[in-house]
């Protein structure tokens, strides 16, 4: 009997994968300030799940085929004068979903159970969700290592990048594409509705824990492989819908790391300003 065999195992190697996936590039997203553009993602790929369900094809190909031509939308309007990205994002989110529900209210009788996609389930993935998992974070492995840098330039000084002769449009999409397969990666475990939570929440922690780059991508994936992996512990002891518990401890973990960072930054300023901060009895 293989160790794969089991459903909570299974649960386990997908829960660290995706924690580690999405504690990863959601360093760029925070710095791109993109968290309005991986939530919109997440609805306006519905119509690919629609499509998929008519046709009786895999809900994750639907939606991640859809997501790459929303991806191709949004860089396009967003380039086009009078339109920053903020507007063309929600422009995609909006027609994407309403494309979605004329599509099911088109089809009489249409009876497809969507909840798999839109809530997830960690304890559910199979073999088969692994090796996609495990081909995405390959995938963005891959594109990291080749030109890493080069988006990292372009989120903090697109104008320099531009004038290095990089083609900004071309990593633009390309950073796009790397959130988008990765929310879809991330959506049998989580859910269409609560995948958002892992591609923000630990960089965002990471964040407040340290200012330097470097540190951000391995202490965001930690935080959501442990998340992850907490969130299916608790999932398992207690009966409760795992993707719920992953989002909770994300969002759980997070609150902690502001209010320490809250406390730090207090202290920091009570020692910049001196005894001259003290009530005047302290001082005496």
């Amino acid at each position: 009997m293989s160790w794969l065999d089991s459903t909570v195992h299974r649960a386990l190697v997908e829960a660290a994968m995706v924690g580690a996936l999405g504690g990863v590039v959601g360093v760029f997203v925070i710095v791109r300030r993109l968290p309005f553009f991986t939530m919109a993602l997440t609805h306006a790929t519905f119509p690919g799940i629609v499509v998929a369900a008519l046709l009786g094809l895999n809900l994750y190909l639907g939606g991640g085929l859809f997501g790459v031509l929303v991806v191709l939308a949004v860089v396009a309007f967003s380039r086009v004068r009078g339109q920053d990205f903020t507007s063309a994002t929600g422009i995609a989110l909006s027609g994407g979903f309403a494309l979605g529900v004329v599509l099911v209210s088109s089809q009489d009788g249409f009876s497809k159970d969507l909840t798999a996609y839109t809530v997830g389930d960690v304890l559910a993935v199979s073999t088969g969700d692994l090796a996609i998992t495990a081909g995405v974070a390959l995938a963005v492995v891959l594109v990291l290592a080749l030109v890493g840098k080069e988006l990292l330039l372009a989120a903090f000084d697109p104008t320099g990048a531009s004038a290095l002769g990089l083609p900004t449009a071309l990593l633009d999409f390309a950073l796009l594409v790397l959130i988008e397969v990765t929310v879809v990666a991330v959506v049998p475990a989580l859910g269409a509705i609560l995948a958002v939570a892992l591609l923000v929440g630990p960089a965002a922690t990471a964040r407040l824990l340290s200012d330097r780059l470097a540190v951000l991508f391995p202490v965001a994936a930690a935080i959501g492989v442990l998340c992850a992996l907490a969130g299916v512990w608790v999932s398992s002891q207690w009966n409760i819908a795992a993707g719920a518990s992953i989002a909770l401890l994300v969002g759980l973990v997070f609150g902690l790391a502001f209010l320490g960072s809250a406390v730090r930054g207090r202290a920091a300023r009570a020692r910049a300003a001196g005894p001259a901060a003290l009530p005047e009895e302290a001082r005496a």
